[in-house]
C-alpha cells in the first residue's frame, strides 16, 4: 500500500467512526485538517499502522479542545 492510499484510508476510518458517533462538529474543512494533520505527523515519524493512524486522529479528535462541549450536547439530546 502506497503512503497516499495509508493516508486515505486511515482519514476515511477516522471520519467515518467520528461522523456516526456524532461528534463532527463545527466546519468539516477544519476537522478533515486536523485529522489529516495527526495522521500526517504520525506517518511522517514512520507509523504504517492504518488503524493505530485511524485510531491516534480519533483520540485526538476527541481530546481537542472544545471537544467536550460537543459529547457533553450529544449524551443531553441523544
Amino acid at each position: 500500500m502506497t503512503d497516499p492510499e495509508l493516508r486515505a484510508q486511515s482519514f476515511e476510518i477516522a471520519w467515518k467512526y467520528l461522523d456516526r458517533s456524532g461528534l463532527l462538529t463545527g466546519d468539516h474543512r477544519e476537522s478533515a485538517r486536523f485529522i489529516l494533520n495527526r495522521i500526517d505527523r504520525m506517518m511522517l515519524r514512520g507509523e504504517r499502522r492504518r488503524l493505530l493512524l485511524s485510531n491516534a486522529a480519533i483520540d485526538a479528535y476527541r481530546l481537542r479542545p472544545g471537544a467536550g462541549d460537543a459529547e457533553c450536547v450529544n449524551k443531553l439530546v441523544g
